[in-house]
């Protein structure tokens, strides 16, 4: 009788050192979250600078006319670069879809790849993306030297690169529209200066 009642002791002192242990990692993770900012768009330092003019191109779209790509134009664009193999690219077609028609009034979305132009129009038909002016050039993509996908640049209506990262999922990819309405390059320069205050 002597053994259980150790036994049952041990077991509730054990218990209640891995309640302990709990509370104290669930502390630490809550200190944790808010010390990590929200990443935004993983920025990258090659090619034109937030802030200066975006390279001027002419491509012609497999969708239409030809679209100007910066340079002043009436509406700021989204330049997404995306590839017909990307898995990631393609979670993200529905979340473009809904950007372009919810800021038609004063943006313009251009999806923009390189390659086999007979499968990029079969991509296009299969995916539905008619709506989109859809141009291939690779000069596009060494301009902006996007290196992984899925990319996007920000530009205003004077054609100055406003935001711009690599964006793997919703989150990173309305970065560039917070970081355009923040007036700062990325969101982690805005938490960058908030913690400086």
């Amino acid at each position: 009788m002597t053994l259980l009642v150790f036994a049952v002791a041990a077991l509730w002192a054990l218990v209640l050192v891995l309640a302990t242990v709990i509370v104290v990692m669930l502390r630490q993770i809550g200190v944790l979250y808010e010390r990590i900012s929200p990443m935004g768009a993983l920025m990258d330092s090659a090619g034109p600078r937030v802030g200066e003019p975006s390279p001027r191109f002419l491509p012609p779209s497999l969708t239409g006319p030809p679209i100007a790509i910066g340079g002043a134009t009436a509406r700021a664009q989204l330049v997404f670069f995306l590839s017909p193999t990307c898995p990631v690219c393609k979670q993200l077609l529905p979340v473009l879809n809904s950007i372009r028609t919810d800021e038609k009034a004063w943006l313009d979305v251009v999806l923009a790849s390189d390659g086999d132009e007979a499968k990029h129009r079969d991509f296009i038909r299969r995916r539905r993306l008619t709506a989109f002016p859809y141009v291939l050039s690779s000069e596009l993509g060494m301009a902006y030297r996007v290196q992984r996908l899925p990319f996007a640049v920000l530009t205003d209506k004077g054609g100055v690169v406003r935001a711009k990262g690599l964006v793997n999922n919703r989150e990173q990819l309305e970065s560039l529209f917070s970081a355009l309405s923040a007036g700062v390059p990325s969101l982690q320069q805005y938490a960058a200066n908030h913690a400086a205050e």
